[in-house]
């Protein structure tokens, strides 16, 4: 296995390199006669691509994609989808001088430990670029997810340090950060501005919202759907945890105060997030990831080149500040492919 496909019935594969002519994905086991179209799928991208905010890359990239199968008249007909994403502004000049060094943070020389070389413009295989496809392939499990009512919604919880206080959810398209405070959205502004200012990056965590999800999603013991959406979401570059409900909350509580009670009208409380060993109750689903700072910076760090050199190294180059906002549908998306994933594998056990 090459690490490039994703899910079970509904099935992604992923390829392309970040300065390759293209990006792409195929998606297998899409239930077919569902209105599909690029514009669908377009409004995705739109949020994903760079160079909207100050703080994003400079990289003018129309995320364009081309539908190549699966669609007839409109409705996906059941076949594999091939969706084609076009590279249309790689600057691969400015990543030579990296060629003999290894980035801190990036997968430079952990490539290089498993293939012996590795493409040096802008990462290859392992760039955030590489999400574009994600996304692509995300919006067409949104589409089959919400024939059946389910939702998923990320927001910007906090970034650097600045934590939304007040969730409101009708504030998070109001602002470029998605972010549910509108007051903390501009404290994150400023924060984002005086790191980039001082050639430096910020991390921060991300929340996920599905609404709508029924009960008896996941499968034991080794697919439970909280393990998929872990790894769903770990897979993404930039993340490094995830949590479920309470989370890492949960080791300080007792069991009379974790334990959600059942009563004839639902959960009162979702300390479990919506997941009760490994299968959805019903509830929604509430995760949470933790994304690092991006590696890429201008201040000087201390690295090697290929022959195990000591060097300093300073990155230039069109980078983020942050993976926030971008990373936000791209969260959205992982979690919709496993969604999408385990309702159709659910189909199979209740007719």
């Amino acid at each position: 296995m090459s690490g490039n496909v994703f899910g079970v019935l509904f099935r992604v594969t992923t390829w392309g390199e970040s300065h390759g002519p293209a990006v792409g994905a195929v998606v297998e086991g899409c239930p077919p006669a569902i209105p599909l179209s690029e514009q669908d799928i377009q409004g995705e991208l739109r949020r994903r691509r760079p160079g909207g905010l100050p703080s994003a890359s400079p990289r003018k990239e129309e995320d364009r994609v081309e539908i190549l199968s699966g669609i007839f008249e409109g409705r996906t007909t059941g076949t594999p989808i091939s969706l084609l994403i076009r590279n249309k502004d790689a600057d691969s000049g400015a990543y030579e001088a990296l060629k003999m060094v290894f980035r801190p943070g990036h997968g430079d020389y952990s490539y290089t430990q498993k293939y012996g070389f590795r493409d040096h413009r802008g990462g290859g295989r392992a760039s955030a670029r590489e999400t574009a496809a994600r996304v692509a392939a995300g919006a067409i499990a949104k589409k089959v997810i919400g024939q059946v009512g389910m939702s998923v919604k990320a927001y910007t919880l906090e970034l650097g340090g600045i934590r939304a206080e007040n969730l409101e959810m009708d504030q998070v398209e109001k602002n470029p950060y998605y972010c549910p405070d509108s007051q903390a959205a501009l404290l994150m502004e400023k924060k984002l501005s005086e790191a980039g200012q001082a050639g430096d990056s910020l991390g921060g965590i991300v929340e996920i919202l599905v609404c709508g999800c029924p009960a008896g999603l996941g499968e034991p013991v080794f697919d439970k759907i909280d393990a998929d959406l872990a790894k769903a979401l770990m897979s993404i570059g930039s993340v490094k945890g995830v949590e479920i409900g309470a989370g890492f909350g949960a080791a300080r509580m007792t069991g009379s105060v974790c334990n959600d009670p059942l009563t004839p009208s639902g959960f009162p409380t979702n300390n479990a997030g919506g997941i009760l060993a490994g299968i959805t109750n019903g509830a929604d689903l509430i995760l949470r990831v933790a994304c690092k700072p991006i590696p890429s910076i201008r201040k000087e760090q201390q690295t090697i080149n290929l022959e195990g050199e000591a060097v300093r190294l300073s990155i230039q180059g069109r980078h983020d500040v942050s993976v926030i906002p971008r990373i936000i549908p791209v969260c959205e998306a992982m979690v919709s492919l496993v969604l999408a994933d385990h309702f159709l594998r659910q189909k199979a056990v209740q007719l």
